[in-house]
């Protein structure tokens, strides 16, 4: 098998679990974790496509991350399932390179709208009779298509140098899915020049939306802590919380894969945050928002008890 494999431009994914025990039960709980995020995720979307009241900017770009979040699950979950499945875990050069690129955009893109919903959050607590203006509709697209944009930029960059090199060993990718780290170690030349690059670039593209979201809250813990209504407070406090919570999950997963040392990295570990930001982020993002969220929940309800009515 391994000499068909290095005459071969297909690739091997060897898995989250090289040599899983029980592969029904991973493929059961991975396959409802999809169900559960691509519902919510839909559902989210529906929901403030449907209620006049959720036609704010700040549900606007909500519904970009909920599509976000429904495409970027949708590129590695349904390949892994299938893998589970299957003995041949086989993902050809062009799906190889197609799920790096799409990667690549998503994640690049959530980089950049979650720093952007940020500072939507700012403008609503800190500048709040100024907020129809700072965030009106043409400055919202202008956001969305800068987020999408901005992470087709990092996807256009780095997919054709990482496929671009000769892979002339092993076609094993000890990951469930085509990520760049993983791909690399298969090549057959030195490519620590082009991962110090590719690092730099990482480390960039963290920090320019790390910026806007620690520069956003400091003005808006300030702000609140000059208020003197409680209700003020709770309302300011209750419009940031969900975003704070969506934002540590994932930018906490984005640290350790793009910044921290290869020192601190195994296959194993690697693996492991890797389904975290790809599995486990898309399906609690919607869920902590319309958890969280009354607007959201009295939007739901309201579509709900439509139902029972309608029939």
């Amino acid at each position: 098998m391994k000499a068909i494999f290095q005459n071969s431009t297909d690739f091997i994914l060897l898995g989250l679990i090289t040599h899983p025990a029980f592969p029904g039960l991973i493929f059961a709980v991975v396959f409802s974790i999809f169900l559960v995020a691509v519902s919510a995720n839909v559902v989210m979307i529906l929901l403030i496509h449907v209620d006049s009241r959720l036609h704010t900017p700040m549900y606007f770009l909500l519904s970009q991350l909920s599509i976000m979040d429904t495409v970027y699950i949708c590129i590695t979950v349904p390949k892994m399932l299938q893998d589970l499945l299957s003995k041949e875990r086989i993902i050809s050069f062009f799906g190889c390179t197609l799920q790096i690129f799409l990667y690549l955009t998503l994640i690049g893109g959530e980089f950049f709208l979650l720093g952007l919903m940020a500072y939507d959050r700012y403008v609503a607590v800190c500048k709040p009779l100024r907020y129809p203006l700072l965030m009106n509709r043409r400055i919202c697209l202008f956001m969305v298509v800068g987020s999408w944009v901005g992470g087709s930029l990092d996807g256009f960059m780095l997919t054709p140098f990482t496929m671009s090199f000769p892979y002339c060993g092993s076609r094993e990718i000890n990951h469930f899915f085509c990520e760049i780290p993983a791909v690399l170690k298969l090549s057959c030349v030195d490519t620590s020049l082009y991962e110090t690059l590719m690092y730099a670039c990482c480390v960039l593209m963290l920090l320019i939306p790390i910026s806007v979201i620690s520069v956003s809250y400091t003005r808006i813990l300030l702000t609140v802590h000059r208020m003197n209504s409680a209700e003020g407070r709770r309302k300011a406090f209750a419009t940031c919380s969900s975003h704070i919570m969506v934002v540590s999950i994932f930018y906490g997963a984005a640290f350790y894969t793009n910044v921290l040392p290869h020192s601190y990295h195994t296959p194993e570990k690697d693996k492991v945050v890797s389904a975290f930001y790809t599995i486990l982020t898309p399906m609690l993002n919607p869920l902590i928002y319309s958890l969280r969220n009354k607007d959201v929940a009295t939007a739901l309800r309201k579509v709900l008890s439509r139902c029972p009515s309608s029939q």
